[in-house]
């Protein structure tokens, strides 16, 4: 891991509420899809989840707080980690993704986890509460990240762990830039992201979130790129079914399109990930960054 010095971020601007507003929205829509696409979800992010697990030092027995846990995961293997007599609380900031989670909960008999609908920035617990706190994939989306990680900070136990992991560049993750390439060409590029509005690259920046980790008060900050391979067992058109319906973004983009033309991007998304589905079944190339710290 390569240590991180206590630097400032270079800006403190922050979305407008419009911007937060969207991505709450698409979230909740997106809750449904998240839930039916769980397992595929869970086998294919998996090894961001044991990442995690090491890096935060989660082990038997522990009290894990999970931020912006989604439909579910990574808190029902954290859930397993902890054993029964550790627990995991699994917190989102929609309804419909904790109800999701639940539900995944229960179909799983995952019996040592809780569920709190709340932001991130606002955390409805006590100071020293948990031995490690983590978030896969979320805090891209918070609307204010150092706030954020002010409050994950201020809930773990003293020297507790603060484990987060984000996408690194677009172009290193085809499991991204696949779809994007060919929409661009059927509907132009998208406009250039603002680069502090929430969205999936929003740190993928080398050191960006390591600073802001610093800044919010976090020790002994660390950051590690995590290559891997997106895997699961499913087919082209089942990982282009996924995609389209659990991308908010993704799904508003083609719901501009005529029903002819979503199927021909459809079939040209399947043609460009050819490559990447060995004997029919998924492998991407995949860069993560993990950015851990420790609570004073």
């Amino acid at each position: 891991m390569k240590a991180i010095s206590n630097a400032r971020s270079n800006s403190d601007a922050k979305p407008s509420d419009g911007q937060t507003a969207e991505v709450l929205r698409e979230w909740r829509e997106s809750a449904f899809y998240w839930q039916k696409h769980a397992d595929t979800i869970r086998t294919m992010f998996g090894p961001i989840t044991q990442a995690l697990i090491e890096d935060a030092e989660i082990v038997e027995g522990d009290a894990v707080l999970d931020v912006a846990g989604g439909a579910g995961e990574p808190s029902l293997t954290i859930a397993k980690t902890v054993g029964p007599t550790g627990s995991v609380i699994c917190t989102d900031v929609t309804e419909e993704m904790v109800a999701a989670a639940q539900s995944e909960a229960q179909r799983h008999g995952v019996t040592n986890i809780a569920f709190r609908q709340c932001a991130a920035d606002s955390l409805p617990f006590a100071n020293n509460s948990f031995d490690a706190v983590v978030c896969r994939l979320g805090v891209m989306f918070f609307p204010d990240p150092l706030a954020g990680l002010r409050e994950m900070l201020r809930v773990a136990k003293r020297e507790g762990m603060l484990s987060l992991a984000v996408w690194d560049k677009a172009e290193l993750n085809p499991f991204s830039y696949l779809i994007t390439d060919v929409l661009a060409r059927h509907l132009g590029a998208s406009a250039p992201a603002d680069p502090n509005a929430p969205g999936a690259f929003r740190f993928a920046e080398h050191g960006s979130l390591a600073r802001l980790l610093s800044e919010a008060g976090a020790v002994g900050v660390s950051e590690r790129v995590l290559k891997f391979q997106i895997a699961a067992p499913i087919s082209a058109g089942e990982f282009w079914e996924m995609r389209a319906e659990t991308s908010g973004t993704l799904r508003e983009r083609l719901a501009t399109m005529p029903a002819p033309d979503r199927e021909v991007v459809g079939r040209e998304v399947q043609e460009a990930a050819r490559e990447f589905f060995p004997n029919n079944q998924m492998h991407f190339p995949a860069q993560m960054i993990i950015v851990s710290g420790r609570n004073q």
